[in-house]
């Protein structure tokens, strides 16, 4: 603007630079199996298309639901395959059924899909994607789709327990996506005794849960037993909210759980525990989560406990998102001191929260961009290099009181 008289000019300049802002942490996505006593239409396999089956068109002339004026009928089933996200549990009905769809004597996993979203929203869930296959070979395509809803950071199969989806869900969060975190279910059938062998192979990104737990079904009005993989997430959920991703998501009560499939004494989880098998128990009288380590445990190091690799996912997630504006910047000492400003200021709101070990900011973290990370042969490559160390909070796992008789003090 022209200046024409003497005086004082204020004006809004870009900052070409933006604070980086926390990522979303307890958004889920669920994955169900259609089975072939369903009512949703099941695609054609070998066209890829969404046409019912001979069998499933004279199902729905005879059926009463075929019947029913769409205004009566506020399921709208959708097709094979179809992501659809939900924020309550009227929604997860209104595309895929409740509780009654699958039946209950056939304990199918669209069944056991319902309960595990109705637990997820029930323990403190807000937010998650939710999709069906025809198959386990069907989970592959599923978890590809997942790969393109950004915030999604918890996956789980509800009940879908063979070694095949386990490992390509834990592959998903590792490797295909690297910020995400997988919860698994432990089979209806396992044991203190065998779970160990049934467990899935050691990831520092998965969860493994044991055991099944029994809810009220409000269809049949029975006490049943459903996979604990929903009810966790929506504890994930609740306690990042509550405390924040950094607080283990552990000792919480099972909201809707009314008891265990299998209730286990202390002694028994003492040989489950040091294999990252978390254990869920009965404890005067509450359903409580007691076990807050990454599948391997003791094997897998400093990412033993739950909290810290999901802390570290929300770390790097949020620095990825927050610093795009970088690209293509000029490659110079100025946009090093942007970096580590940025980088700082993001560091020291993490550290208030008490997810940083520390009395000071010195302590906890530090942030190093300069002529050192980045010498002219880097810079020459177009890279900028920024190092970043952060001191995680660990949770006390191990409370020890050392207890001892004392006579007092004498006269």
């Amino acid at each position: 603007m022209p200046y024409l008289s003497p005086g004082v000019y204020v004006e809004e300049v870009a900052s070409g630079s933006a604070p980086i802002a926390g990522v979303g942490t307890s958004t889920a996505g669920f994955i169900g199996i259609i089975t072939q006593n369903n009512k949703e239409p099941q695609s054609d396999q070998s066209s890829g298309g969404n046409k019912p089956t001979k069998d499933q068109s004279e199902q729905s002339k005879t059926s009463p639901e075929a019947d029913k004026k769409p205004e009566q009928n506020q399921t709208t089933l959708i097709p094979t395959g179809t992501l659809k996200l939900c924020t309550n549990f009227a929604e997860f009905e209104k595309f895929f059924g409740s509780f009654s769809s699958s039946g209950l004597k056939q304990k199918t996993k669209t069944f056991l899909l319902a309960h595990a979203v109705y637990g997820f929203f029930t323990n403190g869930g807000t937010r998650c994607y939710v999709v069906q296959v025809n198959t386990e070979s069907g989970i592959e395509g599923a978890l590809k789709n997942f790969e393109a809803i950004d915030e999604i950071a918890i996956v789980a199969a509800p009940g879908i327990t063979t070694p095949e989806a386990r490992s390509a869900i834990i592959t998903h969060c590792q490797q295909k996506t690297g910020d995400r975190f997988a919860i698994l279910d432990c089979a209806e059938s396992d044991t203190s005794d065998g779970v160990n062998n049934n467990k899935p192979t050691n990831s520092k990104y998965a969860a493994f849960y044991f055991p099944w737990i029994q809810v009220f079904d409000p269809d049949t009005k029975q006490e049943i037993s459903v996979p604990p993989s929903g009810h966790i997430a929506g504890i994930y959920a609740r306690v990042d909210a509550q405390r924040g991703v950094h607080k283990a998501p552990a000792n919480e009560i099972v909201l809707g759980a009314l008891g265990l499939k299998q209730n286990l004494s202390k002694n028994q989880q003492d040989g489950l525990n040091p294999q990252g098998i978390n254990c869920i128990r009965n404890l005067n009288g509450n359903i409580r989560v007691w076990g807050a380590r990454t599948i391997g445990g003791d094997a897998n190091g400093e990412f033993k406990y739950i909290n810290v690799r999901r802390l570290f996912n929300y770390l790097k997630k949020s620095i990825d998102q927050g610093t795009q504006w970088t690209v293509f910047e000029p490659n110079s000492p100025e946009l090093w001191a942007k970096i580590r400003r940025n980088v700082t200021a993001f560091l020291m709101t993490v550290w208030r929260s008490g997810a940083l070990f520390g009395n000071t900011p010195e302590q906890a973290f530090y942030v190093k961009c300069d002529e050192e990370t980045n010498p002219p042969e880097l810079r020459e490559q177009g890279q900028v290099i920024t190092e970043i160390g952060v001191a995680i909070v660990k949770p006390a796992e191990f409370v020890i009181f050392n207890l001892s008789q004392w006579a007092g003090p004498g006269k």
